[in-house]
């Protein structure tokens, strides 16, 4: 669409589009015993609870500019947690001048942009598995709005907030509005590529994969993080612990996990 802050369309009546995010983010872990794998499941549980996630959520609704209508909060039991805020139109100002443009959003500051009723969501999602001693941690955000702002604004937030080490992202506009002639719009801002949100020194540290239908306004990107230290994926001990062989066929274990889940398929051998 090539628009410009000094060119935005004038609208009939309120902008109705829905432009829809979903972060998933994925960390990995190798626990060898039960009794490990119940510790990174608690510690998991600590460091995302329900309160931990509002928080966050809170200031993903700062970003887009959004006044909170109501909360919804619950830690389960083994483990997880959700959150749901409902939100409605933050006060309304002059649209900021990086609106239209592909780039990485704000972190927490008094961002200002017009919104329409919507929600942001959270679910988080602990396991291991039963006989390979995997333990990994899912969450689930997802960020509707209606109006000017796009929730990829969020999303260098949402990043800066999660320890990830796989992030697969899709981002969706669906629904028209019309512009004063009754004319149909069905995005109203140029984008090529949910990568023009993530900063450059994030995006260096990921291998990473665009799989877009940009006559359907539909994008996805996945990410899968390229430096592997097998330090940080063991909990409660350190690889100098382990025997040469043991460092080598967990290193394997742990790959093929992050694999399996990059490419979204099972992998034999």
């Amino acid at each position: 669409m090539n628009l410009t802050p000094q060119q935005r369309i004038e609208l009939h009546g309120f902008n109705n589009l829905t432009k829809s995010l979903s972060f998933n983010m994925y960390d990995i872990c190798y626990t060898k015993t039960k009794k490990e794998r119940e510790a990174y499941l608690q510690y998991i549980d600590e460091q995302y609870n329900a309160d931990r996630l509002t928080n966050i959520l809170k200031d993903v609704s700062d970003i887009i500019g959004a006044h909170v209508l109501n909360i919804a909060k619950q830690d389960y039991e083994p483990q997880g947690a959700s959150v749901t805020l409902l939100v409605s139109e933050g006060p309304v100002s002059e649209a900021p001048k990086d609106v239209f443009e592909e780039s990485p959003g704000p972190l927490p500051d008094s961002v200002v942009m017009h919104l329409d009723k919507s929600h942001i969501t959270v679910h988080t999602y602990p396991e291991y598995h039963p006989d390979e001693g995997i333990s990994t941690f899912r969450a689930d955000i997802d960020v509707s709005t209606c109006g000017e702002i796009s929730p990829l604004k969020a999303l260098n937030y949402l990043i800066y907030s999660f320890d990830t080490d796989i992030m697969i992202m899709d981002y969706r506009v669906r629904g028209f509005t019309r512009d004063i002639n009754g004319h149909k719009l069905f995005i109203d801002h140029d984008i090529n590529s949910i990568q023009n949100y993530i900063p450059y020194e994030i995006k260096k540290q990921f291998d990473m994969i665009d799989v877009n239908i940009y006559q359907e306004n539909i994008f996805h990107t996945k990410c899968k993080l390229k430096k592997f230290d097998l330090n940080n994926y063991l909990f409660g001990y350190h690889m100098g612990d382990l025997s040469v062989d043991e460092q080598s066929l967990i290193t394997e274990k742990l790959n093929m996990e992050m694999n399996e889940i990059f490419y979204g398929k099972n992998i034999d051998g």
